[in-house]
Protein backbone atom coordinates (compact mmCIF):
# COMPACT_ATOMS: atom_id res chain seq x y z
CA UNK A 1 0.00 0.00 0.00
CA UNK A 2 1.05 3.66 -0.42
CA UNK A 3 3.53 4.81 2.20
CA UNK A 4 4.17 8.20 3.72
CA UNK A 5 6.58 9.04 0.82
CA UNK A 6 3.60 9.83 -0.82
CA UNK A 7 3.77 13.92 -1.45
CA UNK A 8 0.61 15.47 -1.02
CA UNK A 9 0.57 18.67 -2.79
CA UNK A 10 -2.72 21.17 -3.47
CA UNK A 11 -5.00 19.23 -1.24
CA UNK A 12 -8.75 18.67 -1.23
CA UNK A 13 -9.43 17.83 2.49
CA UNK A 14 -12.12 14.99 1.52
CA UNK A 15 -9.24 13.43 -0.44
CA UNK A 16 -6.30 14.07 2.18
CA UNK A 17 -8.29 11.67 4.28
CA UNK A 18 -8.44 9.23 1.68
CA UNK A 19 -4.62 9.41 1.02
CA UNK A 20 -3.97 9.23 4.55
CA UNK A 21 -6.73 5.78 4.91
CA UNK A 22 -4.24 4.25 2.04
CA UNK A 23 -1.08 4.65 3.96
CA UNK A 24 -1.07 2.32 6.34
CA UNK A 25 1.85 0.30 5.74
CA UNK A 26 5.00 1.91 6.13
CA UNK A 27 7.25 -0.60 4.79
CA UNK A 28 5.93 -0.41 1.27
CA UNK A 29 6.38 2.87 -0.79
CA UNK A 30 4.69 2.63 -3.97
CA UNK A 31 1.46 0.90 -5.07
CA UNK A 32 0.44 -0.69 -8.61
CA UNK A 33 -2.13 1.67 -10.07
CA UNK A 34 -4.86 -0.98 -10.28
CA UNK A 35 -4.74 -1.32 -6.84
CA UNK A 36 -4.75 2.36 -6.20
CA UNK A 37 -7.70 2.99 -8.54
CA UNK A 38 -9.47 -0.16 -6.71
CA UNK A 39 -9.22 1.42 -3.34
CA UNK A 40 -10.04 5.03 -4.78
CA UNK A 41 -13.01 3.39 -6.05
CA UNK A 42 -13.92 1.42 -2.45
CA UNK A 43 -13.77 5.02 -0.82
CA UNK A 44 -16.49 6.31 -3.19
CA UNK A 45 -18.00 4.06 -5.89
CA UNK A 46 -18.03 6.11 -9.75
CA UNK A 47 -21.37 5.05 -9.68
CA UNK A 48 -22.30 7.49 -7.35
CA UNK A 49 -21.62 10.68 -10.05
CA UNK A 50 -23.94 12.39 -12.42
CA UNK A 51 -24.80 10.67 -15.41
CA UNK A 52 -23.47 14.18 -17.17
CA UNK A 53 -20.24 14.06 -15.23
CA UNK A 54 -16.64 12.43 -16.50
CA UNK A 55 -15.13 10.47 -13.64
CA UNK A 56 -12.85 7.82 -13.03
CA UNK A 57 -9.23 7.15 -14.62
CA UNK A 58 -8.92 9.76 -17.74
CA UNK A 59 -4.93 8.75 -18.77
CA UNK A 60 -3.57 5.30 -18.46
CA UNK A 61 -0.51 4.84 -19.44
CA UNK A 62 0.90 1.58 -20.71
CA UNK A 63 1.12 -0.84 -18.09
CA UNK A 64 2.28 -1.53 -15.97
CA UNK A 65 2.34 1.45 -13.99
CA UNK A 66 3.52 1.69 -10.73
CA UNK A 67 2.90 4.70 -8.44
CA UNK A 68 5.10 6.19 -5.93
CA UNK A 69 3.61 9.54 -5.94
CA UNK A 70 0.19 11.21 -6.22
CA UNK A 71 -0.06 14.45 -6.86
CA UNK A 72 -3.66 16.09 -5.70
CA UNK A 73 -4.82 19.26 -7.34
CA UNK A 74 -8.34 20.91 -7.72
CA UNK A 75 -8.56 21.74 -10.95
CA UNK A 76 -5.37 20.36 -13.68
CA UNK A 77 -4.03 23.52 -15.77
CA UNK A 78 -0.96 22.86 -17.68
CA UNK A 79 1.00 25.57 -14.75
CA UNK A 80 -0.08 22.44 -12.19
CA UNK A 81 0.87 20.02 -14.57
CA UNK A 82 3.83 21.40 -14.59
CA UNK A 83 4.35 21.55 -11.20
CA UNK A 84 3.10 17.87 -11.04
CA UNK A 85 6.39 17.01 -13.06
CA UNK A 86 8.64 18.78 -11.15
CA UNK A 87 7.62 16.48 -8.18
CA UNK A 88 7.91 13.81 -10.28
CA UNK A 89 4.43 12.30 -10.03
CA UNK A 90 3.41 8.81 -11.33
CA UNK A 91 -0.52 9.46 -10.53
CA UNK A 92 -2.76 12.98 -10.49
CA UNK A 93 -6.05 12.93 -8.56
CA UNK A 94 -7.67 15.76 -10.21
CA UNK A 95 -10.75 16.95 -8.17
CA UNK A 96 -12.56 18.49 -11.73
CA UNK A 97 -12.00 16.64 -14.43
CA UNK A 98 -9.68 17.95 -16.68
CA UNK A 99 -11.12 15.75 -19.61
CA UNK A 100 -14.75 16.54 -20.42
CA UNK A 101 -15.75 16.14 -23.48
CA UNK A 102 -14.57 13.95 -26.39
CA UNK A 103 -11.31 14.98 -28.10
CA UNK A 104 -11.50 13.94 -31.87
CA UNK A 105 -7.47 14.11 -32.05
CA UNK A 106 -4.74 14.59 -29.45
CA UNK A 107 -2.29 17.80 -30.77
CA UNK A 108 -0.43 20.53 -29.24
CA UNK A 109 -2.97 22.73 -30.38
CA UNK A 110 -5.13 22.99 -27.23
CA UNK A 111 -3.79 23.32 -23.42
CA UNK A 112 -6.37 20.25 -22.44
CA UNK A 113 -4.63 18.46 -25.52
CA UNK A 114 -1.35 19.03 -24.33
CA UNK A 115 -2.10 18.02 -20.91
CA UNK A 116 -2.62 14.70 -22.23
CA UNK A 117 -0.09 14.49 -24.33
CA UNK A 118 2.54 15.55 -21.39
CA UNK A 119 0.71 12.93 -19.09
CA UNK A 120 1.25 10.30 -21.66
CA UNK A 121 4.96 11.39 -22.28
CA UNK A 122 5.97 10.98 -18.67
CA UNK A 123 3.96 7.72 -17.67
CA UNK A 124 1.45 10.12 -15.25
CA UNK A 125 -2.17 8.40 -15.07
CA UNK A 126 -4.98 10.96 -14.17
CA UNK A 127 -7.97 10.28 -12.19
CA UNK A 128 -11.34 12.41 -11.34
CA UNK A 129 -13.93 11.73 -8.74
CA UNK A 130 -15.96 14.93 -9.39
CA UNK A 131 -19.41 14.32 -8.27
CA UNK A 132 -18.66 10.66 -7.06
CA UNK A 133 -16.87 13.03 -4.50
CA UNK A 134 -19.32 15.13 -3.71
CA UNK A 135 -22.21 12.18 -3.14
CA UNK A 136 -20.10 9.99 -1.00
CA UNK A 137 -21.00 9.45 2.61
CA UNK A 138 -18.36 10.68 3.62
CA UNK A 139 -17.44 13.15 0.71
CA UNK A 140 -17.24 16.97 -0.12
CA UNK A 141 -20.99 17.57 0.75
CA UNK A 142 -20.90 15.88 4.20
CA UNK A 143 -17.39 17.43 5.13
CA UNK A 144 -19.08 20.85 4.45
CA UNK A 145 -22.07 20.48 6.70
CA UNK A 146 -19.53 19.30 9.21
CA UNK A 147 -18.84 23.03 9.63
CA UNK A 148 -22.28 24.03 10.33
CA UNK A 149 -22.22 22.92 14.22
CA UNK A 150 -24.31 20.31 15.45
CA UNK A 151 -27.21 18.98 12.87
CA UNK A 152 -28.60 16.09 11.24
CA UNK A 153 -28.43 16.51 7.52
CA UNK A 154 -29.47 14.05 4.58
CA UNK A 155 -28.75 14.33 0.71
CA UNK A 156 -31.19 16.76 -1.40
CA UNK A 157 -31.58 14.43 -4.36
CA UNK A 158 -30.23 10.72 -3.11
CA UNK A 159 -28.28 8.70 -5.31
CA UNK A 160 -29.51 5.37 -6.36
CA UNK A 161 -27.71 1.82 -5.85
CA UNK A 162 -25.88 0.90 -9.11
CA UNK A 163 -27.79 -2.23 -9.62
CA UNK A 164 -31.34 -3.81 -9.12
CA UNK A 165 -32.66 -5.55 -6.74
CA UNK A 166 -33.56 -7.92 -8.58
CA UNK A 167 -32.45 -9.41 -12.27
CA UNK A 168 -33.95 -7.16 -15.06
CA UNK A 169 -35.61 -3.49 -15.45
CA UNK A 170 -39.24 -4.82 -15.43
CA UNK A 171 -41.40 -6.92 -13.76
CA UNK A 172 -44.52 -9.00 -15.49
CA UNK A 173 -47.30 -10.56 -13.11
CA UNK A 174 -50.56 -12.34 -14.48
CA UNK A 175 -53.11 -14.70 -13.40
CA UNK A 176 -53.55 -17.88 -15.43
CA UNK A 177 -56.58 -20.41 -14.70
CA UNK A 178 -55.51 -22.90 -17.66
CA UNK A 179 -55.17 -26.76 -17.39
CA UNK A 180 -51.77 -27.95 -16.34
CA UNK A 181 -51.09 -28.54 -19.98
CA UNK A 182 -51.32 -24.76 -20.91
CA UNK A 183 -49.53 -23.57 -17.74
CA UNK A 184 -46.32 -25.48 -18.64
CA UNK A 185 -46.83 -24.52 -22.16
CA UNK A 186 -46.80 -20.63 -21.36
CA UNK A 187 -43.71 -20.81 -18.65
CA UNK A 188 -41.84 -23.02 -21.25
CA UNK A 189 -42.45 -19.97 -24.14
CA UNK A 190 -41.57 -17.72 -21.47
CA UNK A 191 -38.69 -19.09 -20.19
CA UNK A 192 -37.34 -19.41 -24.19
CA UNK A 193 -37.26 -15.57 -24.29
CA UNK A 194 -33.66 -14.17 -23.59
CA UNK A 195 -32.96 -12.72 -20.52
CA UNK A 196 -36.21 -13.53 -18.42
CA UNK A 197 -36.80 -15.70 -15.19
CA UNK A 198 -40.16 -16.55 -14.31
CA UNK A 199 -41.45 -17.86 -11.02
CA UNK A 200 -44.91 -19.26 -10.34
CA UNK A 201 -47.24 -19.80 -7.41
CA UNK A 202 -50.44 -20.57 -6.27
CA UNK A 203 -52.78 -17.58 -5.78
CA UNK A 204 -57.01 -17.32 -4.93
CA UNK A 205 -59.10 -14.89 -7.10
CA UNK A 206 -62.69 -14.47 -6.63
CA UNK A 207 -62.28 -17.19 -4.47
CA UNK A 208 -61.14 -19.36 -7.57
CA UNK A 209 -57.59 -20.93 -7.50
CA UNK A 210 -55.09 -19.42 -10.00
CA UNK A 211 -51.56 -19.34 -10.79
CA UNK A 212 -49.62 -16.35 -10.69
CA UNK A 213 -46.84 -16.14 -12.90
CA UNK A 214 -44.15 -13.37 -12.19
CA UNK A 215 -41.21 -12.72 -14.31
CA UNK A 216 -38.14 -10.28 -14.66
CA UNK A 217 -37.00 -9.36 -17.84
CA UNK A 218 -34.59 -6.51 -19.13
CA UNK A 219 -36.42 -3.40 -21.50
CA UNK A 220 -35.38 -5.58 -24.39
CA UNK A 221 -36.96 -8.40 -23.44
CA UNK A 222 -39.68 -7.16 -22.49
CA UNK A 223 -41.19 -6.52 -25.98
CA UNK A 224 -41.36 -10.14 -26.80
CA UNK A 225 -42.93 -10.64 -24.02
CA UNK A 226 -45.32 -8.48 -24.33
CA UNK A 227 -45.63 -9.59 -27.96
CA UNK A 228 -46.16 -13.36 -27.10
CA UNK A 229 -48.66 -12.13 -24.20
CA UNK A 230 -50.52 -10.38 -26.64
CA UNK A 231 -51.48 -13.36 -28.57
CA UNK A 232 -53.83 -14.40 -26.01
CA UNK A 233 -55.85 -11.90 -25.16
CA UNK A 234 -57.81 -13.17 -21.98
CA UNK A 235 -54.47 -13.65 -20.46
CA UNK A 236 -52.75 -9.83 -22.03
CA UNK A 237 -55.97 -8.35 -20.07
CA UNK A 238 -54.59 -9.57 -16.90
CA UNK A 239 -51.18 -8.62 -17.32
CA UNK A 240 -49.61 -5.75 -14.98
CA UNK A 241 -46.41 -4.61 -16.41
CA UNK A 242 -44.05 -2.95 -13.42
CA UNK A 243 -40.79 -0.82 -14.47
CA UNK A 244 -38.54 -1.56 -11.44
CA UNK A 245 -36.36 1.08 -9.47
CA UNK A 246 -32.78 0.92 -8.17
CA UNK A 247 -33.04 1.22 -4.58
CA UNK A 248 -32.31 5.01 -3.06
CA UNK A 249 -28.88 4.70 -0.70
CA UNK A 250 -29.59 6.41 2.05
CA UNK A 251 -26.95 8.60 2.95
CA UNK A 252 -25.67 8.96 -0.29
CA UNK A 253 -26.53 11.93 -2.98
CA UNK A 254 -26.02 15.60 -4.41
CA UNK A 255 -25.95 18.48 -1.62
CA UNK A 256 -27.23 18.00 1.74
CA UNK A 257 -30.38 19.68 4.23
CA UNK A 258 -29.22 20.42 7.19
CA UNK A 259 -31.50 20.62 10.67
CA UNK A 260 -29.26 22.27 13.37
CA UNK A 261 -30.15 21.32 16.61
CA UNK A 262 -30.40 24.62 18.09
CA UNK A 263 -30.76 27.80 15.65
CA UNK A 264 -27.86 30.49 15.29
CA UNK A 265 -27.69 33.90 14.23
CA UNK A 266 -26.69 34.07 10.26
CA UNK A 267 -23.33 36.35 11.94
CA UNK A 268 -22.40 33.22 13.78
CA UNK A 269 -22.92 30.53 11.18
CA UNK A 270 -20.94 32.78 9.15
CA UNK A 271 -18.26 32.98 11.36
CA UNK A 272 -18.64 29.07 12.16
CA UNK A 273 -18.35 28.64 7.59
CA UNK A 274 -15.37 30.93 7.64
CA UNK A 275 -13.66 29.03 10.13
CA UNK A 276 -14.05 25.57 8.91
CA UNK A 277 -12.80 26.33 5.27
CA UNK A 278 -10.29 28.49 6.85
CA UNK A 279 -11.57 31.71 4.42
CA UNK A 280 -11.48 35.20 5.00
CA UNK A 281 -13.97 36.01 3.24
CA UNK A 282 -17.15 34.62 1.85
CA UNK A 283 -19.87 36.48 -0.75
CA UNK A 284 -22.96 36.92 1.01
CA UNK A 285 -25.88 37.50 -0.20
CA UNK A 286 -29.54 38.87 2.33
CA UNK A 287 -32.91 38.31 0.98
CA UNK A 288 -35.32 40.95 1.66
CA UNK A 289 -36.24 41.40 5.52
CA UNK A 290 -33.10 39.26 6.16
CA UNK A 291 -30.17 40.74 8.46
CA UNK A 292 -26.96 39.19 10.33
CA UNK A 293 -28.97 38.93 13.48
CA UNK A 294 -31.91 36.87 11.04
CA UNK A 295 -31.99 33.26 12.98
CA UNK A 296 -30.80 30.05 10.56
CA UNK A 297 -31.65 26.53 11.53
CA UNK A 298 -31.96 24.86 8.18
CA UNK A 299 -28.94 24.78 5.43
CA UNK A 300 -29.02 23.67 2.29
CA UNK A 301 -25.34 23.34 0.82
CA UNK A 302 -23.91 22.00 -2.20
CA UNK A 303 -20.46 21.67 -3.31
CA UNK A 304 -19.52 23.41 -6.59
CA UNK A 305 -22.57 25.79 -8.52
CA UNK A 306 -25.85 24.21 -7.37
CA UNK A 307 -28.41 25.76 -9.15
CA UNK A 308 -29.93 22.67 -10.19
CA UNK A 309 -29.18 20.96 -6.81
CA UNK A 310 -30.67 23.58 -4.62
CA UNK A 311 -33.21 24.66 -6.74
CA UNK A 312 -36.77 23.63 -4.80
CA UNK A 313 -34.80 22.79 -1.28
CA UNK A 314 -36.53 24.86 1.51
CA UNK A 315 -33.99 26.41 4.07
CA UNK A 316 -32.83 29.62 5.83
CA UNK A 317 -29.30 29.64 4.37
CA UNK A 318 -28.01 28.32 1.21
CA UNK A 319 -24.20 27.44 1.05
CA UNK A 320 -22.47 26.85 -2.63
CA UNK A 321 -20.11 27.73 -4.70
CA UNK A 322 -22.63 30.37 -6.63
CA UNK A 323 -26.15 30.12 -7.36
CA UNK A 324 -29.56 32.82 -8.00
CA UNK A 325 -32.19 32.04 -5.49
CA UNK A 326 -35.14 33.94 -4.57
CA UNK A 327 -35.85 33.67 -1.18
CA UNK A 328 -33.34 33.69 1.86
CA UNK A 329 -29.92 33.81 2.20
CA UNK A 330 -27.01 32.74 -0.02
CA UNK A 331 -23.70 32.27 0.75
CA UNK A 332 -20.89 31.75 -2.02
CA UNK A 333 -17.33 30.50 -1.54
CA UNK A 334 -15.03 32.04 -3.58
Amino acid sequence: MLSSHIRLVRLVPTTVRLVHSLIHNPSCSFMDLKALISSLNDFASLSFAESWDNVGLLVEPSPPHTVNTLFLTNDLTEEVMEEALQKKADFILSYHPPIFRPMKRITWKTWKERLVIRALENRIAIYSPHTAYDAAPQGVNNWLAKGLGVCTSRPIHFSKAPNYPTEGTHRVEFNIDHTQEDLDEVISMLKAISDVSVTSFSARTDDEEQTRISLNCSQQALMHVVAFLSQNRQLYQKTEILSLEKPLLLHTGMGRLCTLDESVSLATMIKRIKMHLKLSHVRLALGVGRTLESQVRVVALCAGSGSSVLQGAEADLYLTEGVSLQTGVEISLF
